[in-house]
């Protein structure tokens, strides 16, 4: 299984207001790179926000912005690339909406829920957040809600689902953006 797995934390509601990104890249059903990067959102840190990932206006201060970060990871979305995400609602509206905000070209991509496909494969968990479905599959997850620690253990989901249940069978929940 080949695919990319995103995660994205926000400085405030806004979903243009990217301050981390991190994006974990499975070939052949191994890791095979990572990328981390902070990220300035330009804008004002809601402290609720800054409560749930512990970054701070001052850790983003010479980060680069969204568009300097998108010129290096643009070339892993495309139309034939699976993006990843534990609610993928949330990772692709940041990424779409911070597309729109700098007027960036939209990109095009399939996509991967897996908090669906937890849904679906184990219904027994009392719920399907990442730390609970990482854990009943006995993935590391070091500090939930650091970016690159999320989309790994995202990844790994996603290939123990492979493992346990076939790619055909995951097939059935891709869509495309």
């Amino acid at each position: 299984m080949n695919f990319v797995a995103i995660d994205f934390e926000t400085a405030a509601g806004q979903r243009a207001s990217a301050c981390s990104i991190a994006l974990t890249v499975v070939r052949q059903d191994q890791i095979v790179d990572e990328f981390y990067s902070l990220i300035n959102p330009e804008q004002e840190f809601f402290w609720r926000n800054v409560q749930i990932h512990g970054i701070h206006a001052t850790d983003v201060a010479t980060a680069p912005t969204f568009p300097a970060v998108w010129e290096i990871i643009r070339p892993l979305f495309r139309p034939d690339r699976l993006i990843v995400a534990h609610n993928n609602r949330f990772d692709n509206s940041v990424l779409t909406s911070s597309l729109k905000r700098y007027h960036l070209p939209a990109v095009h991509y399939q996509t991967i829920d897996t908090v669906q496909t937890s849904q679906k494969f184990y219904p027994e968990l009392p719920n399907h957040k990442l730390d609970t479905v990482s854990k009943h599959l006995g993935i590391e997850l070091h500090h939930h809600h650091n970016a690159l620690d999320d989309s790994r253990a995202c990844a790994k989901i996603l290939l123990e689902e492979e493992h346990q249940f076939s790619s055909p069978t995951l097939a059935t929940f891709i869509t495309n953006i």
